[in-house]
């Protein structure tokens, strides 16, 4: 056998066995996906539709509510933050809370010329950044102490990041639900950047699909509901029960917090509830929208820090307990780096294949036909895969219409790449962690929209 003969059967070999790979483990990926939809439109056959906030009750024993706002270099949109939340929030029992740190004289000031009688800077003694749930539990011993001088006990906090466009009902909804819940989670629907269409818009995507369909469905089977760590309420009694048991309530050493919030408050037999309602009839729904990465390597180190936090450490620190409901969501919470490493040896054997057909209409060599098993997992997985699309589409039309829904389909590339490469740099950077055991807030640019959505 000829060199170049020899060497097109090595890659028929490297692509056939990198097919199987991909095709077991998109099988097995899809298997699952198809699960959780199934188990969402069982959900839909039992839920009113149509919800909105007129269907809520009155609390019962209306509060004061905490909303904790960590900042670190967020001079270019905190002010604007506050300045919207103010408004939107005009009329609640509230304090804002925004915790800064002394060598961020910045965005110190941005706070300070936000200045009201709802707001509260609190900067902490170390410079920073230190880790953001560290930042979350200085405004937690701030609060205590305003507690003790004021003589008020708050209701519930309320987690908000310093670019996030809030609702104005939500506070309402927060004080109505928050009697009967210990977590209390919005959709999270990321603002579409018109100048990063593909980038910046796939979180839509993502978002539209996993905060339409996958929290539903893990709290209608009985699974912690992780926290987004904005848009959502957690009662004071709940994070007080953390801060006893634990020294605060927010880890200083996970990467992220607001994920392990949620699965901790399940964890020690208290109720969670992900809510999504319309503002009024023909309104949008009451959520928190904000701006997501817009640039490659932006969106890559967030991924990173997610898929870190999640799948590697999360692993670690969590573990598996829970029935079977629960061990199948954390599953489902850390295959990410599984995902990506499928999507590679999928996209490799594709590659591949295309270039062994064009050498054998060139160069008159011989492509094997696939063996009946892979013929067949290909065949089904095309299917899965053709049901994946169409769900995507689906959840995006539902939240930004059929445009986005259709523009959702190719952005689902460019999603693969993005995780592909995140993976990478999150596994290079937990075994970093394993050897430094010191986490940092590892943070994006942030951007506040000029025009704010409608309500």
């Amino acid at each position: 056998m000829d060199i170049p003969a020899l060497f097109f059967a090595a890659c028929e070999f490297v692509m056939r066995e990198a097919a199987l790979f991909a095709a077991v483990g998109v099988f097995l990926l899809g298997a699952s996906d198809l699960g959780v939809d199934l188990i969402w439109f069982w959900t839909r056959l039992k839920r009113a539709r149509g919800a909105g906030m007129a269907a809520l009750p009155a609390p019962e024993r209306p509060g004061r509510l905490a909303i904790f706002t960590p900042a670190w270099d967020e001079a270019a949109v905190i002010g604007a933050m506050l300045a919207h939340a103010r408004d939107a929030f005009a009329g609640t029992d509230h304090v804002h809370y925004v915790g800064c740190y002394p060598n961020d004289s910045a965005t110190i000031a941005a706070v300070l010329a936000a200045a009201g009688a709802r707001l509260r800077l609190v900067i902490g003694p170390a410079p920073g950044p230190t880790s953001k749930a560290d930042c979350l539990n200085r405004i937690w011993e701030r609060m205590i102490e305003d507690e003790e001088v004021d003589g008020v006990r708050f209701k519930a906090v309320v987690l908000h990041d310093a670019e996030d466009v809030v609702h104005s009902a939500e506070l309402s909804l927060f004080d109505a639900l928050i009697e009967r819940f210990d977590l209390v989670q919005l959709p999270v629907l990321p603002l579409i950047d018109p100048a990063s269409r593909w980038i910046g818009a796939h979180y839509a995507d993502e978002f539209a699909e996993s905060h339409g369909k996958e929290l539903v469905v893990r709290v209608a089977i009985g699974a912690g509901l992780p926290s987004a760590g904005v848009g959502c309420a957690v009662s004071r009694e709940a994070l007080a029960a953390l801060a006893d048991a634990r020294g605060a309530p927010f880890d200083p050493d996970s990467l992220t917090e607001d994920y392990e919030l949620g699965l901790r408050i399940k964890a020690a037999g208290r109720r969670a509830a992900f809510v999504r309602l319309r503002g009024g009839p023909g309104r949008p729904t009451v959520a928190t929208r904000e701006y997501f990465p817009a640039t490659l390597d932006a969106a890559v180190a967030q991924k990173t820090r997610w898929m870190t936090g999640i799948a590697l450490t999360g692993w670690d620190r969590l573990g598996w307990s829970g029935g079977l409901a629960e061990r199948w969501m954390r599953l489902r919470d850390r295959q990410s780096l599984l995902a990506a490493l499928v999507l590679s040896a999928a996209y490799l054997a594709l590659i591949l294949w295309v270039l062994l057909l064009a050498a054998e209409l060139l160069a008159g060599w011989t492509l094997q036909p696939f063996g009946p098993v892979l013929t067949m997992l290909i065949a089904i997985n095309s299917g899965l895969l053709l049901w994946r699309l169409g769900m995507r589409f689906g959840f995006v039309t539902a939240s930004y219409g059929w445009r986005e829904g259709l523009r959702a389909l190719p952005r689902t590339l460019v999603g693969n790449i993005i995780a592909m490469m995140a993976a990478r740099r999150a596994l290079a950077r937990y075994l970093g962690l394993r050897r430094t055991g010191a986490p940092w807030w590892d943070k994006t640019a942030h951007a506040f929209p000029d025009q704010l959505p409608a309500e």
